[in-house]
């Protein structure tokens, strides 16, 4: 009978977990044990790392709107009722570029509201 060589699925199978761990510290990047364990915890903290992100942004946002705001006189729980009073539809990313980036536009559209 002919020799038969093993092995190859549970090779790729190893080499695709090692792919994954690419830039881990340590030896959970190279020892299968440990990079299966990293990234059964990697793969849990990204879900709740997306999630978390988006509470950071918005925060940041409307903190950036309220300083632009309160610069030109409203605060900012008053600014958005007005913005939402005279349906202007611009979301608290976009308000905060505006003041960041572009103030003779946000103090135009505080103007508005006003």
């Amino acid at each position: 009978m002919p020799r038969v060589k093993r092995g190859i699925i549970a090779h790729k199978r190893r080499e695709k977990v090692l792919k994954y761990t690419k830039g881990f510290r340590w030896g959970r990047k190279s020892k299968e044990r440990a990079a299966k364990e990293a990234l059964l915890h990697a793969w849990t903290h990204s879900f709740q790392g997306r999630k978390e992100k988006k509470r950071v942004y918005r925060q940041l946002w409307n903190v950036q709107i309220s300083a632009s705001s309160r610069a030109e006189g409203l605060s900012y729980s008053k600014l958005i009722a007005a913005l939402k009073k005279k349906n202007v539809r611009l979301d608290r990313k976009i308000l905060a570029e505006l003041a960041k980036n572009e103030p003779i536009v946000f103090k135009k559209v505080v103007e508005f509201v006003k």
